[in-house]
């Protein structure tokens, strides 16, 4: 079962919380779980987990950002980009039922074609681990962006983390609870 919840608490996510039993060791939850939470965007090419970004010399950087990371265990590396490209599908209809256009291309969110979102999805030895960071605000990224706040006037982003915790929370549950009423063939 996965748990997931937003934290009031402002983390500023520099790329090393994603790391295995971070979620455990910071808020006493363990197994799988998603926490989100509110922040400033920092993350150093040494943090990064994406060789690509590396290669590309492409740090991440956000004024304020809504930040999901996932700890999932008993999980492949697959699965987990799986589960990772489901979170995004899950923001993009969240923000489509507010009547907004959205572009997806692969884990990347684009409104007007200018960046919403960041995300990864790697493998520690227990478990796999994934980041997803909406823009809060788009002034100051690094790259053409657009933000909740400053161009979809999106204002409670509280109530917007919780509708996409409850809804990926929900989604995985009911993935697993399909693969136990099939009949073998």
């Amino acid at each position: 079962m996965m748990k997931a919840f937003f934290t009031d608490k402002e983390i500023k996510y520099e790329g090393w919380q994603l790391s295995p039993h971070w979620i455990y060791k910071n808020f006493n939850v363990q197994g799988d779980a998603t926490v989100a939470f509110i922040g400033e965007c920092d993350v150093k090419l040494s943090e990064m987990v994406d060789i690509e970004d590396v290669i590309n010399n492409e740090p991440i950087y956000s004024k304020s950002m809504l930040n999901f990371i996932s700890e999932q265990f008993n999980v492949g590396l697959v699965e987990g980009v799986f589960r990772q490209r489901l979170l995004i599908c899950i923001i993009k209809e969240a923000l489509e039922r507010r009547g907004f256009t959205i572009r997806r291309n692969g884990d990347d969110l684009f409104v007007n074609d200018k960046k919403l979102t960041v995300s990864i999805a790697t493998k520690s030895l227990t478990s796999i681990l994934i980041h997803t960071g909406i823009n809060i605000i788009s002034d100051g990224a690094p790259v053409k962006a657009s933000g909740l706040t400053t161009d979809l006037h999106i204002t409670d982003i509280k109530e917007f983390a919780g509708e996409v915790l409850s809804k990926y929370s929900e989604e995985l549950d009911d993935i697993v609870l399909a693969s136990t009423k099939v009949r073998g063939v």
